[in-house]
C-alpha cells in the first residue's frame, strides 16, 4: 500500500447507485474535475454492521459537504444491485434508505486494487495451479480527500473493525481549502476561524507568540 497524496486520483468508469435508486453506467470522478471537491470513501460491503453506521453519518452532514463545494462518493465490491438493495431498506431492518450521495460499484475489485485499499491480493497456487486470494476480497476503509484539479489532498485507510470520524473529514477539507485561499499552513488542531501559519520564520514565531 503507498501513498497517493499529491498524485492525482485513479480515474475509472464504474456502475452507480445515484440519488438514492437510479442506476448510472460509467460514473466516473472526472465529471468533477475543474468543479468540485470530491471525499470518494471505500467500505467493505453492503448489509453489514459498521458500514451502515458511516454512510449515514455522511448523509446527516451533507449539507455541510455540499456549503464546501464538496461532494461525498461512496464505494464497495458489492453489484449495483445490492446497492440498489440496501439504499430501499428501511434503516430499522438494517438499511440505508434515504442516502442520496453515489454509491459506485467495484464488483471487479479495480478500482479498490487502483487506490490501493483491497484487503488482500491474487496469487497464484503452484501445487493446486489454480489463483487463489489472499486476504479478504473487500476493501479496507479508505478515504480520498480530492481537490479541484483532481489532485489527492488526504489519504486515511482504517482496517475493517475502525469507523471514521465525518467531522475530521469536513475539518480537512476547511484546512485545505483555507491553504488554497490564504496560502497559510494549519497547525496542530486547527479549527475553521483559526488563524494559520505563514510558512516564514517570522510566521511561525508570531503565531506561536500568540501575536497572530
Amino acid at each position: 500500500m503507498s501513498v497517493l497524496v499529491g498524485k492525482r486520483a485513479p480515474l475509472f468508469e464504474a456502475d452507480a447507485v445515484i440519488n438514492g435508486g437510479e442506476f448510472v453506467e460509467k460514473f466516473s470522478l472526472a465529471q468533477f474535475i475543474g468543479k468540485k471537491y470530491v471525499v470518494f470513501f471505500f467500505y467493505p460491503l453492503d448489509f453489514t454492521f459498521v458500514c451502515p453506521t458511516e454512510i449515514l453519518a455522511f448523509q446527516k452532514k451533507l449539507s455541510e459537504f455540499e456549503k464546501r463545494n464538496t461532494v461525498v462518493v461512496g464505494c464497495s465490491v458489492d453489484s449495483k444491485f445490492s446497492h440498489y438493495a440496501w439504499l430501499n431498506t428501511q434503516k430499522n431492518y438494517g438499511g440505508i434508505k434515504g442516502v442520496t450521495f453515489p454509491l459506485v460499484s467495484d464488483l471487479s475489485k479495480t478500482i479498490s486494487e487502483n487506490f490501493e485499499v483491497l484487503a488482500g491480493e491474487y496469487d497464484y497456487d503452484e501445487d493446486d495451479h489454480e489463483i487463489v486470494f489472499n486476504g479478504e476480497p473487500v476493501a479496507y476503509r479508505g478515504l480520498f480527500i480530492i481537490d479541484k484539479q483532481g489532485i489527492i489532498r488526504h489519504q486515511l485507510i482504517n482496517d475493517l473493525p475502525l469507523g471514521r470520524n465525518v467531522d475530521e473529514v469536513l475539518r480537512l477539507i476547511d484546512a485545505w481549502q483555507f491553504y488554497e485561499e490564504f496560502d497559510e499552513s494549519c497547525p496542530a488542531n486547527w479549527k475553521k476561524g483559526e488563524n494559520g501559519i505563514k510558512e516564514t520564520h517570522q510566521g511561525i514565531s508570531e503565531y506561536l507568540s500568540g501575536k497572530k
